[in-house]
């Protein structure tokens, strides 16, 4: 018992107690050294009126044990509740999220026979803040937010990965030729790591056509690191198209914590019915068992699962007449497992794990280390709510409250200028965008200023919804410019 490693367990929802329960069966018979806490997570937990989807008690086992084996679970419909995989991931700093798209031809259908792409996805920011405000009767927003430390640490564990698991490349995805500061930081951070790591190759691409290249010809990429939704989008394709999204697990990596699981949904419609095709959930058993250095294990899981899967023993998700010899059910497909364990795959590459824990010398805690920039507030955008006339009208209005040492510079609508010199083919909605600057060139304005501004603008009876302060850092301007500005 003294050399058992603790794990927390949930069954989840749907298929989730199904393929649970298959997964730790094989996990047993294999010689797993697993002791297990078992946790209640998802539906039932919503519907107690827990909008998290996870009690107290739960954080209490997830701190102790640090390794997590999930389930899917079922988000109840209708709003109030919140992601539980956004919210474990964001609690407990689980920032890498890694997902190995393997095709496994001939034995599987696919249109990419020597596949083998790793994508690591930054998993706590981005969109994924879930900041979100209506603004205006037309107008909705979401908060994109990228950090220097985020960045650095996702970029940093991608190389490490590489390194640790003998791959040759590191390509980043990003679309900063349009989101030149958030994205364009990510790539900024991206290539000032990749020189540490010489003996790995390094590239970037535009995300759309990186996109469109790793669909068309996957082996051209190694391992893929990139921000949050594009890496949720995309490792959901890549899994695709090397065989099945359901046979793809995932690792969600943190500094203390770590959490894996399928990365394929609860299923509920499959429920019941010893359909359920339980590799995704082993697949991701497996990476926690390298991760908790049960390597020894995990290779003879993973080698007896390549067996199986060559020698046609296959659930109906992947059953194909003329490659499939025998079509099982969730149970008798584990059975099949549990009986190739000590053999080794014979037409599919054997798999081989090092005898080291996989993160033990990746994931190391994240100091920060860059000096204080020195920070100049240059400016303020005064979004509004206005629905009275042209943006020429707006114009001639807001300039009015110019004064204090603050002028009005441009006005934009949807992030195209319309004021001074706009068209009149650019549509507008409701929601319009000011910009005043400090009214000497190249100087600053205060706190003060923009609180008289303000008071200015709620005077003349426009309904401000939101600001963003405008600066420099070193020197440097870091906001970005409307379309023709």
């Amino acid at each position: 018992m003294a050399n058992k490693t603790s794990i927390t367990v949930a069954h989840g929802d749907g298929i989730g107690p199904e393929i649970m329960a298959a997964t730790l069966h094989i996990l047993q018979q294999a010689g797993a050294e697993l002791d297990i806490e078992t946790i209640e997570i998802g539906e039932k937990v919503y519907l107690a009126g827990i909008n998290t989807g996870i009690a107290g008690s739960a954080w209490d086992s997830l701190r102790r044990t640090k390794v997590f084996l999930k389930a899917p679970i079922t988000t109840p419909q209708g709003g109030g509740y919140k992601s539980l995989n956004v919210t474990v991931r964001k609690t407990l700093g689980l920032y890498a999220n890694v997902r190995p798209c393997v095709s496994y031809h001939p034995f599987v259908e696919t249109k990419h026979p020597v596949m083998d792409v790793v994508i690591v996805r930054e998993n706590e920011e981005d969109v994924y803040g879930g900041i979100e405000h209506r603004q205006t009767d037309q107008v909705y927003q979401c908060l994109k937010l990228i950090t220097r430390p985020g960045c650095e640490k996702i970029v940093r564990y991608a190389f490490e990965y590489a390194r640790r698991n003998n791959r040759r490349k590191v390509t980043c995805f990003t679309k900063d030729n349009i989101m030149k500061l958030t994205d364009g930081l990510f790539h900024k951070v991206f290539d000032e790591i990749a020189p540490e790591y010489s003996d790995i190759e390094n590239e970037h691409w535009i995300v759309d056509i990186g996109a469109a290249k790793l669909a068309d010809t996957p082996e051209a990429f190694d391992v893929v690191v990139m921000p949050n939704l594009y890496g949720d989008i995309l490792s959901d394709i890549a899994a695709q198209i090397a065989g099945s999204v359901g046979l793809a697990g995932s690792a969600n990596i943190g500094e203390s914590v770590s959490m894996f699981e399928a990365i394929h949904g609860s299923a509920p419609r499959r429920a019941g019915q010893n359909l359920a095709n339980p590799t995704g959930l082993l697949l991701g058993s497996i990476m926690m068992l390298v991760h908790i250095g049960q390597t020894d294990i995990a290779e003879r899981v993973h080698n007896a699962w390549l067996r199986t899967i060559e020698e046609g023993v296959h659930t109906y998700d992947i059953y194909s007449e003329g490659v499939s010899k025998e079509k099982v059910g969730t149970r008798e497909f584990a059975e099949a497992v549990v009986k190739r364990l000590g053999h080794k795959p014979e037409t599919l590459k054997a798999v081989a794990y090092k005898a080291v824990a996989d993160d033990a010398a990746i994931n190391k805690p994240y100091v920060y280390s860059h000096p204080k920039a020195v920070k100049e507030t240059v400016g303020i955008d005064v979004f509004l709510h206005w629905t009275e006339g042209t943006a020429n009208q707006l114009g001639e209005a807001i300039k009015r409250l110019e004064g204090d040492g603050v002028r009005l510079e441009m006005i934009s609508n949807r992030g195209a200028k319309v004021w001074p010199d706009g068209h009149d083919e650019t549509f507008c909605t409701d929601h319009w965008h000011c910009r005043f600057m400090a009214e000497a060139k190249g100087g600053t304005i205060t706190h003060a200023q923009i609180i008289s501004l303000l008071k200015r603008v709620a005077d003349a009876g426009f309904d401000f919804i939101k600001t963003e302060h405008l600066c420099n850092f070193d020197g440097k301007a870091f906001y970005a410019f409307a379309q023709e500005q």
